[in-house]
């Protein structure tokens, strides 16, 4: 397989790598914020506020909860950059 192959497989994992790191936060503040709106608007509150320690707390759980699988998604990819730069350079 030649460089430039191996260099465009990296950075399309490197974009799923980020999609799936970035998804539980993002769904997690996502459905924070479409329930706190349904109330605000049923309520109709419109304080800037309170949708912000929900999404706030939501999204430190979900690191809590999924940050060790997270980080362990990124650091195996970082060790197979090392490794394929450490092929590409022999």
């Amino acid at each position: 397989m030649d460089e430039a192959s191996v260099l465009l497989s990296l950075a399309d994992r490197m974009l799923w790598i980020a999609a799936l790191v970035a998804a539980p936060v993002l769904l997690a503040s996502l459905a924070i914020g479409l329930v706190i709106g349904l109330v605000q608007a049923a309520t109709s509150v419109n304080e800037q506020t309170l949708t912000f320690v929900p999404k706030l707390a939501a999204v430190a759980f979900v690191l809590v909860v999924f940050g060790a699988s997270m980080m362990a998604l990124v650091s195996d990819f970082m060790l197979d950059i090392f490794a394929e730069i450490a092929r590409m350079g022999r």
